[in-house]
């Protein structure tokens, strides 16, 4: 019985001071958290381990995540993942989707980024725009004919439509004068020929025609001549012989015969008008992007996503270089509170952490069965 006993107080006492010791042992990697003096004299061990070194543990950490963990080749071949980008485009798409989508209208995004009147703002920056673009043209082809100017194909259509113009004019013609208010000024222009020549001519007109109307007479001959094949032929003729002559025109006599500011206002209202830009910033995003949405979503998403992935991957090296990851991590590291180091580490390792003390333990009495069977063979 005495002999059970001692072996069994030798693997108790051995089992406590195991477990105890390695427990002080974890313990003391973080505690005392700061340094301990009794008077002048610091205690030994103090602060813990961790603590006393954490400098050097957010340097060797950084090292870590730059050197093995977060590496621009790890990350490059994330980003060339095809399932990586899949993920990705489908996340863009829906984000966008969910943009366009949005009620709110142009304006009122601005106005959430602090840019109120931004169809003015915009209108300012296209007038500048246009005016800077019309100094550099007028500069570049002020002493060029149009001819040299205006593209050939623009030419040859304005060419090809002097005869539909010309049958346009004669018909215009055609209609006015067979009109009321034609006949009256035929009969006018009649009259004031007979008024002007009131002499001898004049008189022998009057008798010879009498009562008869002039207009009445002369009509008839207008429309005929207007309706003659030739007179076709003969506007399209004038028209491309003055069509000609304008096109040997300099830049500047254009800018010189219509004056500078009513040439820039002119295209600034043509152009204000086409864009519309306060009706487009009033206007919902739903609206305005409805008819090109399913494009812009299914295409433009993915070729971003492409071009994107493929700039950033030949640049991580120096993007990364440029963050400085490493010292991110070791600023971030010597930042932390002992506390929070402490509980992140123990959150990790807690369980490994209470099987070494259960080891520590084990271990103290198994040295504690072999102490009291080594204490009995010496009695």
């Amino acid at each position: 019985m005495q002999i059970a006993l001692t072996i069994i107080m030798m693997i108790a006492i051995g089992a406590i001071i195991g477990g105890f010791t390695n427990y002080l042992a974890i313990k003391m990697l973080f505690r005392p958290y700061r340094t301990l003096y009794i008077g002048k004299w610091r205690v030994p061990f103090t602060p813990g381990l961790i603590p006393k070194r954490q400098g050097e543990l957010a340097e060797q950490m950084g090292k870590v995540v730059t050197r093995h963990l977060l590496t621009p080749d790890g990350i490059k071949k994330k980003f060339l993942n095809e399932n990586f980008q899949k993920e990705m485009t489908s996340f863009v798409q829906r984000e966008m989707e969910n943009f366009f989508d949005s009620e709110k209208t142009p304006a009122e995004l601005l106005e959430t980024l602090g840019i109120t009147d931004g169809h003015l703002k915009a209108e300012f920056r296209i007038n500048e725009w246009i005016d800077e673009k019309y100094e550099r043209l007028i500069d570049k082809y002020r002493h060029q004919s149009l001819r040299m100017i205006i593209p050939e194909n623009m030419i040859e259509k304005v060419e090809a439509k002097l005869p539909a113009i010309s049958e346009f004019i004669i018909q215009k013609g055609v209609d006015y004068f067979s009109s009321y208010e034609g006949n009256r000024r035929i009969q006018k222009m009649a009259d004031d020929f007979l008024k002007e020549r009131s002499g001898v001519l004049g008189n022998m007109m009057q008798m010879f025609m009498g009562n008869m109307n002039i207009a009445d007479k002369i009509q008839p001959e207008i429309i005929k001549f207007l309706k003659n094949e030739g007179t076709a032929e003969m506007i399209t003729a004038l028209l491309k012989k003055e069509w000609n002559n304008v096109l040997e025109w300099e830049a500047e006599k254009i800018e010189n015969q219509f004056k500078k500011d009513e040439i820039l206002t002119m295209i600034k209202t043509n152009v204000r008008k086409l864009l519309n830009l306060e009706h487009v910033f009033q206007t919902p995003l739903s609206t305005l992007t409805a008819s090109f949405r399913k494009e812009i979503v299914e295409t433009v998403a993915h070729n971003g996503i492409q071009f994107f992935v493929e700039w950033l991957s030949n640049r991580i090296d120096d993007l990364m270089e440029r963050l400085r990851l490493q010292e991110i991590v070791r600023q971030q590291v010597e930042t932390f509170s002992l506390e929070q180091l402490e509980e992140m580490v123990m959150t990790i390792i807690n369980k490994e952490l209470k099987m070494i003390t259960f080891l520590g333990a084990l271990l103290g009495g198994i040295i504690g069965i072999f102490q009291g069977i080594l204490a009995l063979l010496m009695n």
